[in-house]
């Protein structure tokens, strides 16, 4: 097996800086992912009741279909396989090795904590208007002093919160 060795984060955000810019001057439109999500959940509601979904206030706004976002979001998917595979680092993993090392190897366990973290961040990601990566991302693109906010409050939560998960490395 070939050895993990990452891409370089400085090309991966350079990159990732690239196809904000790029997103911006040909299509119009900032990045951002978290409308997909929910435009999805109603595309499926529309499948068991679509009188319903048609006459939700919120439905009204964001239209559930396939759109720009949902590509990005497609595009998010093929380009981190890209990576994974160029980089010698895809591996099938039902569980990430530091998971298991911190609270076992029950999948189940994971898996709950995956689907109600998945519930907290959405939530969030709708009250906000946007998730906390496209307020980042697209906000200091724009030099708006939320979005640097906004980035700011992003990686001191992720950091918070691992230290909190994961002890901060202890052992290690």
């Amino acid at each position: 097996m070939k050895q993990d060795t990452g891409w370089n984060p400085y090309v991966a955000g350079g990159l990732s800086g690239l196809v904000s810019i790029l997103s911006v001057w040909i299509a119009g439109k900032y990045l951002g992912a978290s409308t997909t999500f929910v435009r999805t959940a109603g595309m499926i509601e529309k499948q068991f009741d679509a009188d319903k979904v048609a006459k939700m206030e919120y439905f009204l706004r964001d239209v559930p279909k396939i759109d720009w976002q949902s590509m990005v979001v497609i595009g998010i998917m093929i380009g981190t396989f890209i990576a994974a595979a160029t980089s010698g680092s895809f591996r099938l993993q039902a569980l990430p090795d530091m998971w298991q090392e911190r609270f076992g190897p029950s999948i189940r366990t994971r898996a709950v904590f995956a689907f109600l973290g998945g519930i907290l961040a959405m939530f969030g990601a709708r009250m906000a208007d946007g998730c906390p990566s496209g307020h980042g991302l697209s906000g200091s693109l724009q030099l708006s002093v939320s979005g640097y906010i906004a980035l700011v409050c992003f990686f001191l939560g992720g950091v918070i919160s691992a230290r909190i998960l994961y002890g901060g490395g202890k052992g290690k």
